[in-house]
């Protein structure tokens, strides 16, 4: 079903948004949030919550386009979820992920950064626009769906240090890039 169909099911009220939304989009919110969380039963409560949030949120949203909303949904759900549920141990596959970002960006921890967040993702959104569409592709599996570095070998007929390697070189880009644009480290 086309997403207009569905978002506006979800405007008449009607229940059968949920099942058409989870048809078409349930698989990719799965993997979205089991590659955060690591743990099915975790998962399937973390896709019934962004299926309420959907629910709760459309109308009075329109989101355009409807995967990356519900996407986002699940992620901000996961990663909130992973936070509660190991507030003392370590996610091997999300914190790498994180870790590898790590010095890509300023410190969370002022207002100023806080502040400057919508500068950040508008000058993250035109370095990946400049990528070569392999390599967009790979990063964004990564840093925003959580995926592997196993997975994304898979997914790019190449070896794990191939992938090592390329997401090493794309993130010093990213730091030139940042810094060019007067985020600074």
């Amino acid at each position: 079903m086309e997403d207009l169909k569905i978002i506006a099911l979800f405007y008449q009220r009607s229940e059968q948004a949920i099942i058409e939304l989870s048809n078409k989009y349930g698989a990719i919110c799965r993997k979205v949030a089991n590659n955060i969380l690591n743990n099915r039963q975790d998962t399937e409560e973390c896709l019934n919550d962004a299926y309420l949030g959907a629910w709760n949120t459309i109308p009075p949203q329109n989101p355009n386009p409807l995967l990356t909303y519900i996407c986002r949904i699940v992620r901000n759900l996961a990663i909130k979820r992973y936070h509660a549920n190991t507030a003392a141990k370590r996610n091997s596959t999300y914190d790498i992920a994180l870790d590898e970002l790590e010095n890509c960006f300023p410190s969370a921890d002022t207002v100023e950064t806080e502040w400057k967040a919508k500068e950040i993702t508008e000058s993250i959104n035109r370095f990946l626009a400049c990528l070569e569409q392999d390599n967009r592709v790979m990063f964004v599996q990564r840093y925003w769906y959580s995926a592997s570095i196993t997975e994304l070998a898979e997914l790019f007929h190449t070896s794990n240090h191939n992938v090592s390697v390329r997401l090493s070189r794309i993130r010093t880009k990213l730091r030139k890039h940042l810094m060019k644009e007067g985020i600074f480290l």
